[in-house]
């Protein structure tokens, strides 16, 4: 995978370079950009898989490099390496698949190369759509949640469940857990059709349900598929809506 770098600062540019050269399978671009109008440039001519672009850069900026890309048909998928956190809806908008925070570190790189190179084309599309809940109808393809690894996007495919707890809620997907801090209620109005409440604190992939079951004292479990040794409270007043909607699945 051809990866195009575009970054003002020098050391940045070396730094990033080092990194990407020591993984497998990914190769920096002898060419690399100090701007965005440079980078749209080295795009057109030289067709990078992927592209890790700062944020706040001299004449064009990153977001703006990012946002002219949107307009093609062909765009790499573009990670962006910033040192400045409070872009990170922006970046989205502009179908970013990654969003890391510098310093950056090897295996967040690595990992949101990865996450580049499986996203086809349709999904990066789709990534900048409905980035803020009220703009418009259609539900968001990926949510974003902040880690400690920058910032992480998981496919709303993969979402399990959520599980509202105090101020917090915690999404589980296929490969772990993230923390949200978006209301358990705004994510059941956008995601409606893809999620059902069985209890007043969490919400599940409709997709997901395999087994509802009683226990001995009277209590309601959901077992999901995908988490054969975890099952999940249901309510009894969310029991007939569960049981309803399982006679159509």
């Amino acid at each position: 995978m051809k990866v195009l770098i575009a970054d003002d600062e020098p050391l940045a540019r070396e730094r990033l370079a080092r990194l990407v050269n020591a993984l497998p399978g990914y190769s920096v671009m002898p060419d690399m950009a100090t701007n965005g109008h440079e980078a749209l440039k080295l795009i057109e001519d030289q067709h990078p898989d992927i592209v890790l672009m700062d944020i706040r850069m001299p004449g064009m900026d990153g977001l703006q490099a990012a946002a002219k890309l949107c307009e093609t048909s062909d765009a790499p998928a573009v990670v962006f390496c910033t040192a400045h956190g409070e872009y990170a809806l922006d970046a989205f908008a502009v179908s970013a698949v990654g969003y890391l925070l510098k310093p950056v570190r090897s295996e967040a790189l690595s990992d949101a190369l990865a996450k580049a190179q499986r996203l086809n084309r349709m999904q990066l599309a789709s990534l900048g759509k409905a980035s803020v809940v009220g703009e418009t109808s259609q539900a968001r393809s990926h949510i974003s949640a902040r880690t400690r690894r920058g910032v992480e996007l998981v496919p709303i495919e993969e979402v399990l469940y959520f599980i509202a707890d105090h101020k917090y809620v915690t999404l589980r997907h296929c490969e772990g857990e993230v923390l949200l801090d978006e209301p358990l209620k705004a994510l059941e109005d956008e995601f409606g059709d893809y999620f059902v409440r069985i209890h007043r604190n969490a919400l599940v992939a409709r997709s997901r349900i395999e087994r509802l079951q009683r226990s001995a004292m009277g209590h309601f479990h959901l077992q999901l598929r995908g988490l054969p040794d975890e099952t999940l409270t249901v309510s009894r007043r969310h029991v007939p809506g569960v049981r309803k909607l399982m006679d159509r699945l």
